[in-house]
């Protein structure tokens, strides 16, 4: 019997595992239960990862690096102010303010992840601050910070670490906006070309760092999707990035994920051109228009799918007639079970219900055996 350590590395590495690996992300789930205390006797008191064990699924491993970040001439100013973060880059060109912000719903559920809604670049004049910022930005490595949390992690899993987001999609998410970033593309087009060239030339400093590193598996893209990154931009701007990245890692026996909580249904062709070895959390239809039968038809097993349940069907809303039915089918759809690992689009909340979760527990062990077949 394999471990989740080796089921991960046997797709990885285009074998068969012995089983689907089951392996969802819990983390805000158990915050929010451990904030409400409403955690059952039998897992009060429990760590996440005592939890995922007692519950007999896999650790997703996301918190290992290979690098860290730092500025030279550049005075980062971070504080708070309520639920806002605000982050004040302040160099010789200037200063570049920005602010994340969380809603008091997603602290009562201790979720720490916030979003962007004062953007650094608000004008073309910005763009020669943040240029600057890029140009002072330096990749030190912390190998052995990786290697210290592969071997904490063990057999529970294998680590996939975060390295980033591609030029384009950061530039759009996280220094313009999404409504002004395509405003300015239109207005001062020649600003934002050479902004993204620049963080393109950065980002191939990165790309050393990691390919040189002990990590295995790359998480480098996020939140791609029809909407706001459409086949013609995605194809113009971000598959070229992602070609040449991914030969990079592959020449280094690396595999590249994306992080694919988004709707992809327009941009399924663009996602394979790119390179892309796995979308991890990759949700699907009721909260996305993509079903996960449209991935297998455009992509077969040459793209790992690392997701299937889209975090609503754990819910109550949710009937638990359809929840099964829904269940069952995606091991129809995923048979016999090849390049694919079964986790929650994007994460189990607040709301999911634990015997929704011990259920897809005692269905993998039904159904999940290679070659998957369910009657």
């Amino acid at each position: 019997m394999m471990t989740n350590r080796e089921r991960l590395l046997a797709i990885l590495e285009g074998r068969s595992p012995d089983r689907v690996p089951w392996i969802p992300r819990l983390d805000i789930w158990h915050r929010a239960q451990v904030h409400w205390d409403t955690l059952p006797n039998r897992l009060q008191g429990l760590t996440l990862r005592e939890v995922e064990r007692a519950l007999g699924v896999g650790t997703p491993a996301r918190a290992g690096r290979v690098f860290r970040v730092e500025y030279q001439n550049i005075d980062v100013l971070t504080y708070d102010e309520g639920f806002n973060t605000i982050t004040e880059y302040v160099t010789p060109k200037g200063t570049a303010r920005a602010v994340q912000s969380r809603s008091a719903y997603e602290a009562s559920m201790g979720i720490i992840v916030q979003l962007p809604t004062e953007y650094p670049l608000k004008s073309e004049e910005d763009y020669d601050i943040w240029t600057y910022v890029v140009e002072n930005t330096v990749y030190i490595p912390i190998y052995e910070e990786y290697e210290a949390y592969d071997r904490e992690i063990g057999d529970d899993g294998f680590p996939m670490v975060a390295a980033g987001d591609c030029p384009f999609h950061y530039w759009l998410l996280n220094l313009a906006g999404y409504q002004q970033g395509y405003i300015h593309l239109m207005d001062f087009r020649h600003r934002v070309e050479a902004l993204l060239q620049v963080m393109t030339e950065k980002d191939r400093e990165m790309w050393e760092v990691v390919a040189q590193s002990p990590a295995k598996l790359l998480l480098h893209g996020c939140h791609l999707s029809s909407q706001m990154t459409p086949p013609r931009y995605f194809d113009q701007y971000i598959t070229p990035y992602y070609q040449e990245f991914t030969k990079l890692l592959h020449a280094h026996s690396k595999s590249l994920a994306m992080h694919a909580d988004n709707d992809t249904s327009a941009i399924l062709g663009s996602i394979q051109e790119a390179g892309f070895d796995m979308v991890e959390c990759f949700v699907t239809n009721p909260m996305a228009k993509v079903t996960l039968k449209d991935a297998r038809d455009a992509w077969g097993t040459s793209v790992i799918i690392w997701g299937g349940i889209p975090a609503i069907i754990l819910e109550e809303s949710y009937p638990e007639e359809k929840f099964e039915t829904y269940m069952k089918d995606i091991f129809h759809t995923i048979a016999p079970g090849d390049a694919f690992i079964l986790g929650i689009a994007d994460n189990a909340m607040g709301g999911s219900i634990l015997s929704r979760i011990e259920k897809v527990t005692e269905m993998v062990e039904k159904y999940g055996n290679y070659p998957v077949s369910v009657l």
